[in-house]
C-alpha cells in the first residue's frame, strides 16, 4: 500500500480479520486474571474449616465474602483509570495485586492480615472483570468476538476447578499437616499471578484506545502484530470517521453518555444482577460445606472437608466442560437465544435438584440431587456466564467503554456479596430446596428481561453495536411522549 491510495478504515479491516494463533494466545494472557478471578474467589471454600483464628460472624463471612466488596471497589476504580492509562497498564498491575494479595494470605500472622489480604485480592478480581472483556473486545474480529471473549468464563472456570484439585491433592497427600494446608490454598496462587506479570509486559494496547488518544505510530505497530497491515494514514483516517460519528451521537450529551450508552449500560447491570442472584454462586462457594454431610465417610475435620472438596470438585469439573459449548455456539446461536435457554436450564434443573433435596433421602436424595445441581451450574454455564461478561465488554463505545464495564461490574459484585451474605440466613429460614425454588423464578423472571430488553449483537462492530442501543433509546423516548 502507498500514500496514493485512498485510506480505508483500520477497524473495519481489524473486524474483518480471523484470528491467529496470536491472537488466542493474547486473549489466554487477557484472561489470565479470570483464572486467579476463580481461584481466589472459591479457595476460601477449602480454608475456611482450617484457618486457626477466633473469628466472629462478621468476620468469618468477609473471608468468604469480603472479596466480592473489594471487587466492586476494584471495578469502580479500574474504569476511569483503564480509560486514562490503557488497557495494558492496569492488567500488569492487576496480575501484581493478585500476586502480593496471595502472598500475604499465605505468610499471614493475624486475622487482620489475613482480611486485608482478602480485599486486596477482591481489589485485583474487580480490576480484572472491569477490564479483560473490554480489552477483548476492542481488538476481536466482530465474528469471532463472542468466542474470544468466552474464554474469560471459560478460564473463570478452570480456575474454580483448579482451587478445589489444589486442595484435594494437599488434602489427601498431607492430611496431618491441615494447620498449614489452608497456607498452601493461598499461596499457589501467587504463581500464575508472577508468570502473568511478566508476560504481560509484551502485550499489545488496545487499538481502538490507541487511536482515541491519538498515538497513530503506536496503533499501527499494535495492527501489524495482530495481522493487520496499515499505514498512519489509514490510522488518521480512521480516528476522523470516530470523531465524525461521536459528534453525531454525542452532541447533546456530555463525555460520550448518550441515551443509548445510559441504556446499554442499564441493560447490561440488570443482565448482571440477575447472573448473580439466581444463585450460581451458592454450589460453587458453599459447596464442601453443603454437601460434604452427604458424601463424608469419617467425623474428622479432614474427612469432612476432603469430601466436600470431591463432591464439589465434580460439580465444577461440569462447569468447565459445559462452559466448551458456549464458546463453541455464542457466535452462532447469538446471545439473546443462548441466554434464555441457559435461564430456562437453570431453572428446570434447579426444582429437580429442590425435589431431590426435599422430598428423597438416601442413595437418591444424593444422585437427584447432584444431577440437579450439575446441571444448573451447567446450563448458567453454556448460555449465563460468559454471555454476562461478553455483552459487557461489547456494548459500549470505545471513549466510555472503560467507565462503563467497571459500574457494570460492580453491580455484579455487589449482587454476588449480597446473594453470598444473604444465603446462610435465607436457607435456615426455608430450607435448601425452597431457596433452589426461588432461584427457578428469579431465573423466569431474568427470561422475560432479556427477552424484551436484550438486543442480539452477533456479528456487529461495537461501533454498530452503540448505533443499536442508540436507535432503542430514541425509539424508548419517542413512546413516552
Amino acid at each position: 500500500m502507498t500514500s496514493t491510495m485512498e485510506p480505508t478504515n483500520a477497524l473495519e479491516r481489524l473486524d474483518q480479520n480471523v484470528p491467529t494463533r496470536f491472537y488466542w494466545s493474547l486473549t489466554l494472557l487477557a484472561t489470565l486474571g479470570g483464572f486467579l478471578f476463580g481461584y481466589d474467589t472459591s479457595n476460601i471454600g477449602s480454608a475456611l474449616n482450617f484457618i486457626p483464628y477466633q473469628l466472629g460472624d462478621f468476620a468469618e463471612g468477609y473471608l468468604v465474602a469480603g472479596a466480592s466488596l473489594g471487587a466492586a471497589a476494584g471495578a469502580l476504580l479500574a474504569g476511569p483509570l483503564t480509560d486514562r492509562f490503557g488497557r495494558k497498564s492496569l492488567l500488569i498491575t492487576d496480575a501484581l495485586v493478585y500476586a502480593i494479595g496471595a502472598i500475604l494470605s499465605a505468610v499471614t500472622w493475624h486475622v487482620a492480615v489475613l482480611l486485608t489480604a482478602r480485599t486486596l485480592i477482591g481489589l485485583a478480581i474487580g480490576a480484572d472483570s472491569a477490564i479483560a472483556t473490554a480489552y477483548i473486545a476492542e481488538y476481536a474480529p466482530r465474528n469471532r468476538r463472542g468466542a474470544l471473549s468466552m474464554l474469560q468464563q471459560w478460564m473463570i472456570t478452570v480456575g474454580i476447578l483448579v482451587s478445589y484439585l489444589v486442595a484435594l491433592v494437599i488434602l489427601k497427600v498431607w492430611p496431618e499437616a491441615s494447620d498449614v494446608d489452608w497456607r498452601w490454598f493461598f499461596g499457589l496462587g501467587a504463581i500464575p499471578a508472577i508468570i502473568g506479570l511478566i508476560l504481560r509486559f509484551e502485550m499489545p494496547e488496545s487499538p481502538r484506545w490507541l487511536i482515541r488518544k491519538g498515538r497513530f505510530d503506536h496503533a499501527r505497530d499494535t495492527f501489524a502484530k495482530l495481522g493487520v497491515q496499515v499505514t498512519v494514514e489509514d490510522i488518521e483516517y480512521t480516528a476522523r470517521e470516530l470523531e465524525r460519528t461521536d459528534e453525531r451521537l454525542e452532541r447533546a450529551c456530555r463525555r460520550g453518555w448518550t441515551p443509548g450508552v445510559r441504556r446499554a449500560l442499564i441493560v447490561v447491570c440488570v443482565f448482571f444482577i440477575f447472573q448473580q442472584i439466581t444463585g450460581i454462586n451458592v454450589p460453587l462457594y458453599y459447596g464442601p460445606h453443603l454437601l460434604a454431610k452427604y458424601f463424608q465417610s469419617g467425623n474428622s475435620v479432614v474427612e469432612s472437608t476432603t469430601a466436600g472438596v470431591e463432591v464439589t470438585a465434580i460439580m465444577t469439573a461440569v462447569n468447565v466442560a459445559a462452559t466448551y459449548f458456549a464458546f463453541r455456539y455464542i457466535d452462532k446461536i447469538g446471545r439473546r437465544r443462548l441466554a434464555m435457554g441457559g435461564y430456562a436450564g437453570m431453572a428446570f434443573w434447579a426444582v429437580i435438584a429442590a425435589i431431590g433435596i426435599g422430598l428423597l433421602s438416601g442413595t437418591p436424595r444424593i444422585v437427584v440431587g447432584m444431577l440437579g445441581l450439575s446441571l444448573f451450574i451447567a446450563s448458567f454455564a453454556i448460555g449465563v456466564g460468559g454471555t454476562g461478561w461478553l455483552i459487557q465488554g461489547e456494548m459500549f463505545p470505545t471513549a466510555v467503554r472503560g467507565q462503563a464495564a467497571s459500574i457494570a461490574a460492580f453491580f455484579d459484585w455487589i449482587a454476588n456479596y449480597a446473594l453470598i451474605e444473604a444465603f446462610p440466613a435465607w436457607q435456615r429460614g426455608i430450607g435448601l430446596s425452597w431457596v433452589l425454588v426461588c432461584f427457578a423464578g428469579l431465573c423466569l423472571i431474568a427470561i422475560g428481561f432479556v427477552y424484551r430488553y436484550l438486543p442480539e449483537t452477533k456479528n456487529l462492530s461495537v461501533e454498530e453495536i452503540t448505533e443499536v442501543f442508540e436507535r432503542e433509546a430514541a425509539a424508548g423516548m419517542a413512546s413516552t411522549r
